[in-house]
């Protein structure tokens, strides 16, 4: 279900990152041209302590998984979705639930992890309630600069003897 980008994955990533749903529930809300876009994957295939993978829902490419500061024990874990054609074919959430599972399952498996964390705009009630769902427990609160607006974000974690 998780598996390494391609290079022709790439402009189908930046669209994906590009959704109005997707940006808004992002650190990042600009739209990302394709130059950042290139530099950001530039930087992120060089750097060790980074991992990003393409999700396949029913085999067919349908959202992103990174896991970032990666080290032997742990890493911070985020993601987003083909939103309109997953909506369009009424796939959404169960595409959703099955990149969860998936991203949980490759950190605790084959990345042999022992804790992953994440962070969640406040205001993100489905994606904190999703999180919930699959044992994420909100370990604290903390305020980021999105975009020149300083926004509550929810820190959560996992740890692999909870799952």
């Amino acid at each position: 279900m998780l598996r390494g980008v391609r290079d022709d994955d790439l402009p189908v990533m930046r669209r994906w990152r590009n959704h109005p749903q997707v940006r808004a529930a992002s650190f990042t809300t600009h739209e990302i041209g394709a130059d950042e876009h290139a530099r950001w994957w530039a930087a992120t295939r060089a750097d060790p302590a980074t991992h990003v993978l393409i999700y396949d829902h029913e085999g067919t490419a349908a959202g992103v998984v990174t896991y970032a500061d990666l080290s032997a024990a742990s890493a911070c874990w985020g993601f987003y979705l083909d939103f309109d054609g997953l909506e369009r074919s009424g796939r959404l959430l169960r595409a959703w639930i099955g990149l969860e599972r998936a991203a949980i399952d490759h950190a605790f498996g084959p990345l042999g992890l022992t804790t992953l964390r994440g962070s969640v705009l406040a205001d993100n009630e489905p994606v904190r309630l999703l999180h919930r769902r699959f044992g994420f427990v909100e370990v604290g609160f903390y305020r980021r600069d999105v975009d020149g607006v300083a926004r509550e974000v929810v820190a959560i974690e996992l740890r692999k003897e909870h799952t």
